[in-house]
């Protein structure tokens, strides 16, 4: 299916960014997905994993951060960066508000996402996916960039390769075991980008992307 462009107001002074949205037939939810400090919406990977996904009858909307749609070459300051992730879920659930919507990102864009939803609750989000979070800079191991998930209040599942430079495997699982909303699904031999030797990686993360929907829209409500 051919995804359709969506444009998305993020604010007077910002502007507007593109987004691709691709809706299956009957789709279950609706991944916002951000992309990573060092590619758009439409690097290969956005695209396998969005074609992968709505395979599982799960949507998405693709959007880019106003440094790529301005072809700058340094990422957005977190405060932008944010403010497009909010834009982002605002217009895909204005779109489709009877379909569940979730956080998404690869890397630098999970982390915005998380970021933001640190700070703020949307009642529509149902909870984020992090396509690698970018724990720590490559050679310098630490936790500190884990410290704002402690105020996210929607249910995070963490899809990270045990071999990736930007979150070492232990490190990672340490910050997961801390979150008590957090569930972590390792990807054996996989680097940050998902690569691991010849294995395709993409079927599989939408494989666990869509086993940890199942089970948390399978959950009963409580009053």
């Amino acid at each position: 299916m051919d995804p359709s462009s969506v444009i998305i107001p993020v604010s007077e002074s910002i502007g507007t960014v593109s987004g691709l949205l691709e809706i299956p037939k009957s789709p279950r939810a609706l991944v916002v997905l951000a992309h990573g400090a060092g590619a758009g919406m439409r690097h290969k990977f956005m695209e396998s994993l969005a074609a992968a996904l709505a395979s599982k009858s799960i949507g998405t909307l693709r959007y880019n951060f106003p440094f790529t749609e301005n072809r700058k070459g340094r990422p957005d300051p977190p405060a932008i960066a944010e403010k497009t992730v909010a834009a982002a879920l605002r217009i895909a659930n204005t779109l489709h508000p009877d379909i569940p919507v979730f956080a998404a990102g690869k890397s630098f864009g999970g982390r915005m996402s998380s970021h933001y939803l640190s700070k703020e609750s949307p009642s529509f989000v149902e909870g984020i996916i992090f396509y690698g979070f970018p724990l720590h800079a490559p050679g310098k191991e630490g936790i500190e960039r884990a410290a704002h998930l402690a105020a996210v209040k929607v249910p995070m599942l963490f899809l990270q390769g045990t071999r990736d430079a930007l979150a070492t495997f232990p490190l990672i699982t340490q910050v997961c075991e801390g979150l008590s909303l957090a569930d972590l699904v390792p990807f054996e031999g996989a680097d940050h980008s998902f690569k691991a030797g010849k294995q395709e990686i993409t079927p599989g993360l939408a494989e666990a992307t869509d086993t940890w929907l199942h089970g948390l829209l399978q959950k009963p409500t409580t009053d």
